[in-house]
């Protein structure tokens, strides 16, 4: 199951949304979450849909891979769609069961949150997939750099986002690696019940913090042995430069959401 957390890593290709500036694939990110939480109707989720399939078409990116992400977050989807049939009360009763009642708005409720979810964590897994670390943080900061003036830690917040995205894999490496050798010296990781699944989890989480810790700490020295001293006078081996097609992208993902925006005003 850790092996398919996909989170943080990044699939190098030669696709287009590979080659477009980190900058415009942040702020179409953001967009791409407006437009999402914007859509009341399926039909708009559905126009959602064709623009994320469309993005991932382009980003060469096999779908098993976005499919491989969602499978750990099951348990969060079904427990949201429970959830949501429960508690949504209107339209036709479907089934009732003493305290329990599921109607048709419960339903139709519960399959619009879970597209939803699915569309949003699979819009928004491409931006890692298809940036770099290094170069996200190069975007990030150049995206908050007015706030330099505010006397705002812009570099500093960069760098840390850049070091919890490339550890994030590191840690579900290392952690994958702790339970196959508590398993080997006859732990029992993922038998009984909840009470002692969660106890049976000490043995893993303690080396794990131990690890991150060392990991963290190695980090420092490296770049305290390196001089590194933030942003004042970096440089960069790669500048960022915008492009038509960056331009291009902006606009179709602006054109989505106002069509999105459209359907809302026609069918409320």
């Amino acid at each position: 199951m850790l092996k398919d957390i996909t989170i943080g890593q990044y699939f190098p290709s030669d696709s287009l949304i590979h080659r477009l500036d980190p900058r415009f694939k942040i702020v179409i990110t953001f967009i791409f979450i407006v437009m999402l939480f914007t859509g009341r109707s399926l039909v708009s989720l559905g126009i959602g849909a064709i623009y994320t399939f469309t993005a991932v078409f382009v980003s060469k990116i096999p779908l098993k891979m976005f499919v491989r992400s969602i499978k750990p977050l099951m348990p969060f989807l079904i427990i949201t769609a429970f959830i949501n049939i429960l508690f949504a009360n209107g339209g036709d009763v479907v089934f009732k069961w003493r305290f329990i009642k599921i109607t048709s708005d419960g339903i139709n409720v519960s399959v619009f949150m879970i597209i939803r979810i699915i569309l949003l964590l699979m819009g928004t897994s491409l931006l890692t997939y298809t940036t770099s670390p290094i170069t996200l943080t190069d975007a990030v900061e150049r995206l908050l750099s007015p706030l330099k003036k505010l006397k705002f830690p812009v570099h500093e917040l960069a760098m840390m986002m850049s070091i919890a995205l490339r550890f994030i894999p590191l840690l579900i490496e290392e952690t994958d690696r702790i339970i196959s050798a508590q398993k080997a010296r006859g732990a029992e990781i993922d038998s009984g019940n909840i009470v002692n699944r969660a106890r049976n989890l000490i043995p893993v989480l303690i080396p794990l913090f131990i690890s991150a810790f060392r990991r963290a700490d190695e980090l420092a020295t490296a770049m305290e042995c390196r001089c590194y001293c933030g942003g004042e006078g970096r440089t960069r081996l790669r500048q960022l430069k915008s492009a038509p097609r960056d331009y291009i992208a902006l606009a179709v993902t602006v054109l989505f959401l106002s069509v999105i925006i459209s359907v809302n005003i026609i069918f409320q």
